[in-house]
């Protein structure tokens, strides 16, 4: 029986649709005898990914076809397009994006079983292990062969790189003395890396899809948020064994899937943002914390979160709101509505002072615009024309720019430096002609920064950001995102949290 790897996949055709009930059959048949021993019987994987449309859903339309019939280089996956006709590779990927027959579950005890720890961190040494600075090293996600690299941010050299689970987002989060960082996949696997000993140290299966995790003010806790299935699991944060699940249901019992879970430092608390319910939830995180919801009742299903610098108000999309809708977390009522054209990305917005006054500016994915915000009274002060809409908007404390990108333009080579003062573009990069730049990071100390060329031959390039000159190219493959250390655990001014 045929291995069958499928690590990157995305739904889509080249040779037309198949919709007859003999071709899914006949599918069905095709995934038994050559992927069911890797992705598990029921698509929720094993040795391999995930192949669910929840896992799936993201991918490029075509390239699922392209790695059934030619495998995928350096992989256990075959190349099939020897032993399927095109009708039939057509209509395993027909196949592949709809749901399964029989619905996927996931629960405490499949949690459980999952879990594996592979070193004892009480055997390891508690200082770092190597030359760098721990809190200027950087985690850099590499999407096209997922795999993780960890980048020394004085020397700009790999310290590290390892084998991660399928599509790795979200965001890696980390303890907050930095030592550890934690990774989740699209198919629900959560990771915990020793960044002083450069050392995979547990690994657990909180769900089937996740959305993202989030850890506690102290370090003690693991928040993971899922959508398949719908509900939140804790996790100890010291080896990632199960605390308890938290099934997402809605005051009035609907059920949920999660849109993503954050940290409110300054509050002790997980916030939870809810996809099907209008409902937001505050989880405190102190002493002996129970891990039950204050539910915060919400005109409107909310998503793609932001928080006011004192994280005493929330700022979320909003569909009746046409924009952003602004809510204070103490008393639960709405503040603002901030009309917002398009689909603005609250969550990779970033806050700076502006002539003593706190702004906030988000990115936009369907319009060519960045819009800044003056959270003093949730105005909108300026609306950035943009060569495209964009993904990405990412500055430091110390940097004179904004940095963002325009990822969803034709022509998405190009980067753009807003003057955070004058609200003006001062500067358009190109740092690779053709290739798609995207997400940039600080050092801790802002003096340079790292911006991806998500490409197969793509590579992380160093600028400073004073000068804007390019000071070193690390090859790599498809770097979609990078976190630095300590900006991170700081709730650093410019960067996400």
């Amino acid at each position: 029986m045929k291995r069958i790897g499928l690590a990157m996949l995305w739904i889509g055709t080249s040779h037309g649709a198949v919709t007859t009930g003999a071709d899914l059959e006949q599918a069905e048949r095709n995934y038994q005898q050559l992927c069911q021993q890797c992705h598990g019987v029921n698509r929720i994987g094993g040795a391999g990914p995930a192949l669910l449309p929840q896992s799936l859903g993201r991918i490029k339309p075509g390239e699922i076809r392209q790695v059934i019939e030619n495998g995928r280089p350096a992989s256990q996956m075959a190349a099939f397009g020897t032993l399927l006709e095109p009708a039939q590779i057509d209509a395993l990927a027909l196949y592949l994006q709809r749901p399964p027959s029989v619905a996927p579950n996931w629960n405490e005890e499949d949690i459980r079983q999952s879990h594996r720890v592979l070193v004892d961190v009480a055997t390891l040494p508690d200082q770092p292990q190597h030359r760098a600075d721990p809190l200027n090293l950087f985690v850099v996600v590499e999407a096209g062969n997922h795999h993780v690299a960890v980048v020394d941010g004085d020397r700009f050299e790999v310290l590290a790189r390892f084998a991660s689970h399928f599509a790795v987002h979200g965001g890696p989060k980390f303890s907050p003395d930095g030592r550890f960082v934690y990774l989740a996949s699209r198919d629900g696997w959560i990771s915990l890396y020793d960044l002083h000993n450069l050392k995979l140290i547990a690994e657990v299966r909180a769900g089937l899809n996740t959305r993202n995790l989030a850890v506690s003010k102290d370090g003690r806790w693991v928040l993971v948020g899922n959508s398949l299935p719908g509900n939140l699991a804790v996790l100890d944060a010291r080896d990632l064994s199960l605390v308890k699940t938290i099934a997402t249901l809605g005051r009035d019992g609907q059920a949920s899937r999660v849109s993503a879970v954050y940290t409110a430092a300054p509050r002790n608390s997980f916030i939870v943002a809810l996809k099907d319910v209008n409902e937001v939830w505050e989880l405190p995180t102190g002493p002996n914390p129970d891990f039950v919801p204050r539910r915060i009742e919400v005109q409107d299903h909310l998503d793609d979160f932001s928080f006011s610098p004192d994280y005493r108000q929330l700022l979320a999309t909003s569909r009746k709101a046409q924009g952003g809708q602004v809510i204070d977390l103490d008393s639960g009522q709405v503040v603002s509505d901030i009309s917002l054209p398009g689909m603005p990305h609250l969550g990779s917005g970033t806050y700076w002072k502006r002539d003593g006054r706190w702004v906030f500016a988000t990115p936009n994915i369907s319009k060519g615009l960045v819009s800044v915000i003056d959270i003093n009274t949730w105005k909108v002060i300026r609306q950035i024309p943009t060569l495209g809409p964009g993904f990405f908007l990412r500055s430091h404390a110390n940097s004179r720019y904004a940095w963002t990108d325009v990822f969803f333009a034709a022509g998405n080579d190009a980067i753009h430096l807003i003057d955070k003062q004058t609200l003006e573009i001062a500067h358009t990069l190109r740092p690779m002609p053709g290739k798609t730049a995207a997400h940039v990071e600080f050092t801790h100390d802002g003096r340079y920064l790292l911006l991806s060329i998500w490409d197969t031959d793509g590579a992380l390039i160093v600028y400073d950001s004073h000068t804007l000159k390019e000071i070193k190219r690390l090859p790599m493959n498809k770097p979609s995102g990078k976190y630095n250390v300590g900006n991170k655990i700081e709730f650093a001014e410019g960067t996400s949290h």
